[in-house]
């Protein structure tokens, strides 16, 4: 058990998604669970500063300022936009990321092994299983031909990269792809809804903060269409989408600690490698399949790493 850290120090959180999300809650839980394990208690020895952007891509900018403001010893940065609002904040106070897809592509970091600069963390590797994702649809839903992808333009900042994965895939698989681009609530029922015109329809929704934030909007147009959709996290088929097929997030958030806990005790960020995760989970809501008249293969249903009835 490491000995409690005796200096008061402070931490920033740039949170992405919305406070009240509950699987929000959860990231936040074993995050700080995480760090009460390396001894750094928040109120007794470290103080938090959160700032939960829900989703909002007007809120980053502020929040990062903000939290860049207080003069952290580190800043936690959740999600892609959330990093690229601190990077333009700050190039001294350590960062460390999570759920940021290609840092070495997008300019945060100089490489995966030797991160340089200010910035460190764990990566996600989404765009390659973005293909895997119309694979699913074959298995489970054969008679989707069309795929349209839901994304927030200003909160996905890598949906080019996730879109040229799912239509380099879509061919081979007898499947078109739309782009559907999107700002607010409305937008997303639009889209669904003209989704819906034709048969064949399904739908993705990319990894982005917005989509997160918007999540029940989207599984409830879905639901009422009856188109299946596949979302980016296992809380997508817990509330109601067809299926998740991704790494578990909130795995991510107390593997975070450590790092922290290493630059509080005087590491560079420059020093730690970027990890990315390993293991996938495939989630699937038979109810869900169900109602759509869905029949889900035995094959498929053994694979699955949960099975929601």
């Amino acid at each position: 058990m490491p000995s409690r850290p005796s200096r008061f120090r402070r931490l920033g959180v740039l949170n992405a998604w919305p406070e009240k999300d509950p699987a929000v809650r959860e990231f936040v839980t074993a995050f700080t669970q995480a760090l009460r394990r390396f001894g750094w208690v928040e109120g007794k020895n470290i103080r938090i500063d959160w700032r939960f952007a829900a989703g909002d891509p007007a809120l980053f900018k502020p929040y990062a300022e903000e939290l860049v403001g207080l003069s952290p010893d580190v800043i936690f940065a959740m999600t892609q936009p959330a990093l690229a609002a601190l990077q333009q904040q700050t190039h001294t106070i350590p960062i460390v990321f999570v759920v940021v897809l290609d840092p070495v592509g997008q300019g945060f970091v100089q490489s995966l092994a030797q991160p340089g600069g200010n910035i460190t963390g764990f990566a996600i590797p989404d765009a390659p299983i973005m293909g895997k994702w119309l694979q699913l649809f074959k298995e489970v839903a054969p008679r989707v031909t069309r795929v349209a992808v839901i994304f927030n333009p200003d909160t996905a900042l890598t949906a080019a990269l996730d879109n040229r994965a799912i239509e380099a895939a879509a061919p081979s698989l007898g499947m078109t792809v739309t782009l559907a681009p999107v700002h607010d609530d409305a937008g997303i029922e639009e889209a669904i809804a003209a989704q819906a015109r034709e048969p064949g329809g399904g739908l993705i929704a990319l990894p982005d903060p917005f989509n997160g934030a918007h999540r029940d909007a989207t599984i409830a147009a879905a639901s009422r269409t009856g188109l299946p959709l596949i979302g980016p996290s296992e809380f997508w088929p817990k509330t109601g989408a067809l299926m998740s097929y991704w790494f578990h997030e909130a795995d991510l958030f107390p593997q975070a600690a450590p790092y922290i806990d290493r630059i509080l005790k005087g590491t560079s960020p420059a020093d730690l490698p970027i990890q990315q995760p390993t293991k996938f989970l495939l989630v699937i809501n038979l109810k869900t399949a169900k109602a759509l008249g869905l029949t889900v293969p035995p094959s498929m249903l053994d694979r699955a790493d949960e099975v929601i009835e």
